[in-house]
C-alpha cells in the first residue's frame, strides 16, 4: 500500500478511528469495573465468590459493556470502515468524514449508518471479552504466583498475551464484518449469509486472511491501551489518596 498507494495511505479513515474510539472505549472500559461489580452483586451477593463465579461474571460483564459501546458508536465504525476502503488517488465515494455520514444518510437512510450493527454487537462482545477478561485474568495469575510485580512488565506481558488471544477469537468475525459492512447494497441478504458464500469462496482459511497484520494490530493496540489505562489509573488512585488527605 505504501509503495502503491504512499504512505499516507496507511491512515486512511484516522479521524473516524480516533472518533469510534473515543466513543467506544469510554464505554467499553470505563463502565467494565461497574458493570462487572453490579453483576456480582446481584448474582453472587455477599457470598465468597468462586473462581468460575468470577469467570463468569466478568465474561458477562465484557459482553455486556462491549455489545452497548457498539449500539453507541456503529456510525464511526461505518464510516471508518468505508473510509479505509478507498485507494487514494483514486475514485473517492467520500472526501471526509461528515462528507460519510451525510451520503450514508442521504443514499441509505439513517439506518445505512447502522448497517451490520447485530454482527458487530457479537463481534465487539467477543473482542472485549477475549481483551479485558484475558488481560484481567493473566495479569491475576501473574501476580499470584508472584511471576511479576503489578508494574510495566507485567502490563506488557499481560497485554500481549491478551492481543493474542482477541486475534485468534475475533479474526473470523472481523473479516466477516469487514466484507460486509462495505458491501454493495443487495450484494448479501445479512452476515450469516456473507459468511457462507465467504467459506463456499475460500474455505475456513478465508476466515484468518490478514490473520497476522490482524495480530500486529491488535497486540500494538492492547499494548498501548493497558499500559495508559494502568498509568492513569495509578495517577488518578494517587490524586484520589493525596486530595482525601489534604482534606483531612
Amino acid at each position: 500500500m505504501a509503495r502503491h498507494e504512499g504512505v499516507r495511505s496507511l491512515y486512511n479513515g484516522l479521524v473516524a478511528g480516533l472518533q469510534r474510539q473515543m466513543c467506544f472505549a469510554s464505554i467499553r472500559i470505563g463502565l467494565y469495573d461497574n458493570v462487572k461489580t453490579f453483576y456480582q452483586g446481584i448474582l453472587l451477593g455477599d457470598d465468597t465468590a468462586t473462581g468460575a463465579q468470577l469467570f463468569l461474571v466478568r465474561i458477562m460483564a465484557g459482553m455486556t459493556t462491549g455489545g452497548a459501546a457498539v449500539v453507541f458508536a456503529q456510525p464511526t465504525d461505518v464510516v471508518k470502515v468505508r473510509m479505509q476502503a478507498q485507494t487514494t488517488g483514486g475514485t473517492r465515494r467520500y472526501v471526509g468524514c461528515a462528507d460519510a455520514y451525510r451520503k450514508i444518510a442521504v443514499q441509505e437512510g439513517v439506518k445505512g449508518l447502522w448497517k451490520g450493527v447485530l454482527p458487530n454487537v457479537f463481534r465487539n462482545a467477543v473482542v472485549n471479552v477475549s481483551e479485558i477478561v484475558c488481560y484481567d485474568i493473566i495479569k491475576e495469575a501473574i501476580l499470584t504466583y508472584r511471576l511479576m510485580s503489578d508494574n510495566v512488565p507485567c502490563h506488557f506481558v499481560s497485554a500481549v498475551a491478551a492481543g493474542f488471544c482477541t486475534t485468534v477469537c475475533a479474526s473470523p468475525i472481523d473479516v466477516v464484518k469487514t466484507r460486509y459492512m462495505n458491501s454493495r447494497p443487495g450484494q448479501y441478504s445479512g452476515a450469516v449469509d456473507c459468511a457462507i458464500k465467504m467459506f463456499r469462496e475460500g474455505g475456513s482459511a478465508a476466515f484468518y486472511k490478514g490473520f497476522v497484520p490482524n495480530f500486529s494490530r491488535f497486540v500494538s493496540w492492547n499494548i498501548c491501551m493497558w499500559l495508559s489505562y494502568e498509568q492513569l489509573k495509578r495517577l488518578m488512585t494517587n490524586f484520589g489518596h493525596e486530595t482525601a488527605t489534604a482534606h483531612h
